[in-house]
Formats: structure tokens, C-alpha cells, sequence
């Protein structure tokens, strides 16, 4: 029995100590291969990138499209609170053209999150992600993925 309990401890820590890792691209593939099973993007190869960019607020992180043009995943991912924030997918950073994909709610101001994209987006015409305050009309922060 005691031999048991010490295998299953030794067992945990191993497992425990494999998951802290704190590589980037092994937390963007995790979310990759969770969120699009069945979508064959597994690899993380052919999705579409891009690191998040200030403009009137801090905002730093990684948006991730699949290459299904399903997923639109913020990883890393931080800005500051402010009223009426959504998230779109534009032409450029002043959002001539836009589709909005929602409210960014307070929940996901940092961390990961996932939102789903329209059928349709022409994600080579709607290659910037942006975090817009509709109250105010300012651009927080926005990322260009190719």
C-alpha cells in the first residue's frame, strides 16, 4: 500500500513538473490542438499570428486565427479596462472596415481567451485584430496576423 501512495506521488510530480513549463509556443499549441481538434491545426503551422501592438492603452500578447478561420484566440494576453471594449477584425488599425466579434468582457482583460470568427472572413482583408473602446472610438491596442 505505502508502495503504491509513493508511485502515485512520484507520478504526480512528474506530471506537475512537465506542465510548468513556461514556453510560449507549447502554450500556444496546447490551446491550438484543444480548442480545434478535428480542424487539423494541430501543429500550429499555417495559422495566422501576430503580436499584439499599444496604441492608446498598454496592451501586449499574441492573437492566433486558425487556419480553419474559425478561432480567434488571445494568448498572453493584457490590456487595460475601459468602457464598451470589443474586439474586431479590420482592414487597418482605425477600423475603416470591421466586423466585430463581441465584447471583450472584464474576465479576459489578461489570459487567454477564444472567440469565434463569422463564416466567410476574408482573413487577408481582415488581418488586424483590434481591442476598440465603441464608446470613445479609440483603438487600446491591435495585432496584425499573416
Amino acid at each position: 500500500m505505502k508502495k503504491i501512495k509513493l508511485l502515485t506521488v512520484l507520478a504526480l510530480t512528474l506530471v506537475i513538473s512537465s506542465c510548468s513549463s513556461n514556453d510560449e509556443n507549447s502554450l500556444e499549441e496546447s490551446l491550438i490542438e484543444n480548442t480545434d481538434r478535428g480542424l487539423s491545426a494541430k501543429s500550429g503551422k499555417n495559422n495566422f499570428k501576430g503580436k499584439f501592438i499599444s496604441v492608446a492603452h498598454p496592451t501586449s500578447g499574441k492573437a492566433i486565427v486558425n487556419k480553419a478561420i474559425t478561432k480567434l484566440r488571445l494568448v498572453n494576453f493584457k490590456t487595460d479596462n475601459g468602457p464598451s471594449l470589443e474586439i474586431y477584425l479590420a482592414t487597418d488599425s482605425n477600423a475603416t472596415e470591421y466586423i466585430s466579434l463581441g465584447a471583450l468582457e472584464e474576465k479576459d482583460l489578461e489570459g487567454n481567451s477564444v472567440y469565434s470568427i463569422p463564416e466567410g472572413v476574408n482573413i487577408a482583408k481582415y488581418n488586424h485584430v483590434i481591442i476598440w473602446c465603441s464608446a470613445f472610438s479609440v483603438n487600446f491596442g491591435y495585432a496584425v496576423v499573416n
